[in-house]
Formats: structure tokens, C-alpha cells, sequence
């Protein structure tokens, strides 16, 4: 009876078994390697090192400001499948008037820029996004001024990005949102070595920075102090306050019938630190003196 039973309760095991469907395991199969998330490192301006060298080199053939757009690759993945609208291939410059605190584009020279930039084929998000320019002294925190020029020619832009080198290296990078609610954020800054890039072309570029860049000798001397007075951080100072002054009277129509000598300039900017000096001595509690 027992023997019986055994073989009924083996008979109904086969059974079961062969009516229950197949399984596999899905880690039977090979996996695709995950994607590694970019979550966190954000933005990155990169340049190519071509585009490095040139801005380099323009920062230092002169005294002076110098500025000019970063020309990145097609922003279209369906042309260009991994291009990055952030990574500048070639610095250009067009004629302008620079000086150690200043720099005024020529706005017939944007203008034909803009025309062959089109006429090549690009788009305005390759050429007309990233505005770059030098500063002669150790900071590369905007001005003032770099700010009213980054609101008033790139404010109505979707996005674009203000980036500065100073002489001593030190760079900064702003990238701006002008859709939807807006914003704006600090990038930083890198030079890639793994995109192919030609080599460098110092003859072309010193001929192309000689051709665009017209140092201004009105006022130089008071330029080159206000430079080395400006203060590391960037703050409000005396050196903002005859960067604005300057800058109003080079939008005048002829800002030259001034004719201030460098001595003139010199007992002005004295007269003016004095002036400072004494107000804010002035504001200070008479019990904390």
C-alpha cells in the first residue's frame, strides 16, 4: 500500500513538471554596460587647444583689453552627431578699440562678421553666443561695464556665455538663460586635448591682432592705474567708477576734445581718492573713532 502510494505521489510530481512553463533568468543574458550619468558636473566651457593658443597669444601681444566670439562646432545632432555647442574650436577677433579697462567693438566690423559667418554655413548659436575678451591684470572678475555690455548686446539671446582670461591666468565663465523663467550660472573652464586640432598659426594671428586692435594712447596712463587699482575680487571701487567715466566718453562723439594730458588725468584720480577718503572717514561713528 505504501509502495503504491509512493508511485502515485511520483507519477503526479511528473506531472506537474512537465505542464509548469520554462523560466530563464534574465541575468542569463548579457547586460549592456550602464551609461555613466552626467548628473552633477553640469556645463563645461571647453576649448580646443587651438583656440586656447590664440587667446593666449592675443591676450599677450598687447597692454590692452582685447575681445572677440568663440567659434564652437554644429549645435545639430542629426549634422553633427556629438557636437557640443560649448566647445570653442577658433577665437575671433574684428576691428576694435581697446584700452586696460575698455574695449569697443567696431559695429560695421560685427556686422560683416556676422555676414561671412552665415555666408560659411554656420548658425548664430555657433559664432554669436560666446563673447570672450582679456583682462590686463589679475582678475578676471567682470566689471561693471563687462556686465551692462553682457545685459545689453546678449540679454535677448536664449543663451550665451560672458568668459574672461586675465593676464595671470585666472579665468571665469558665465553661461545666461534667456528662455522660460531664465537664469544663469558659473562654468568652468578646460582645454581638450582629445578633439583634433591644427597646429598653431602665430604669424596669422599677430597679422589678424595688428589689423583688428587699436590700443588707445588718450588716457593710458590713468588706464593702466585704474587696472592696478581695481581690486582682485572685482568690487565697486575708484577704478569702476573711471571705468564708467570712460566709457561715457568714449560713446561721445568725439571723446579726444577732453584732451587731458596723463598729468591732468593723474591730479584728477588724486583729487577723487582724496575725496573718497575723507567721505568715508566722514561716515564713521564719532563714539568708534
Amino acid at each position: 500500500m505504501t509502495q503504491t502510494m509512493k508511485m502515485n505521489q511520483t507519477t503526479k510530481m511528473n506531472q506537474t513538471t512537465k505542464m509548469k512553463p520554462a523560466t530563464v533568468k534574465t541575468t542569463d543574458f548579457h547586460q549592456p554596460p550602464k551609461k555613466k550619468s552626467l548628473r552633477g558636473r553640469g556645463p563645461i566651457l571647453r576649448f580646443s587647444p587651438y583656440a586656447w593658443a590664440k587667446l593666449l597669444a592675443f591676450r599677450d601681444y598687447g597692454p590692452t583689453e582685447i575681445a572677440g566670439f568663440g567659434i564652437a562646432p554644429a549645435s545639430d545632432p542629426a549634422s553633427a552627431p556629438g557636437s557640443d555647442p560649448l566647445l570653442i574650436e577658433d577665437f575671433i577677433t574684428v576691428k576694435q578699440s581697446c584700452s586696460a579697462v575698455t574695449v569697443a567693438m567696431n559695429d560695421e566690423a560685427v556686422a560683416d562678421y556676422f555676414d561671412d559667418q552665415v555666408d560659411e554655413g554656420r548658425k548664430p548659436e555657433q559664432f554669436a553666443r560666446i563673447w570672450l575678451h582679456t583682462h590686463p591684470g589679475t582678475s578676471a572678475h567682470p566689471s561693471s561695464v563687462d556686465e551692462e555690455t553682457f545685459e545689453r548686446v546678449f540679454g535677448k539671446c536664449d543663451w550665451a556665455i560672458m568668459a574672461i582670461l586675465a593676464r595671470g591666468g585666472q579665468t571665469y565663465a558665465r553661461l545666461r538663460f534667456g528662455v522660460g523663467p531664465g537664469g544663469q550660472m558659473l562654468i568652468p573652464v578646460e582645454v581638450d586635448f582629445s578633439v583634433p586640432f591644427p597646429g598653431s598659426e602665430h604669424e596669422a594671428w599677430k597679422e589678424e591682432y595688428d589689423l583688428h586692435v587699436t590700443a588707445e594712447h588718450e588716457f593710458g596712463f590713468m588706464h593702466q592705474l585704474a587696472a592696478t587699482l581695481m581690486a582682485p575680487n572685482g568690487e565697486e571701487d575708484l577704478a569702476q567708477f573711471h571705468h564708467h567715466r570712460l566709457h561715457r566718453w568714449h560713446e561721445a562723439d568725439s571723446w579726444d576734445s577732453y584732451e587731458l594730458s596723463d598729468e591732468e588725468a593723474l591730479a584728477i584720480l588724486e583729487a577723487e581718492l582724496e575725496q573718497r577718503d575723507f567721505t568715508q572717514e566722514m561716515e564713521v561713528p564719532l563714539d568708534s573713532r
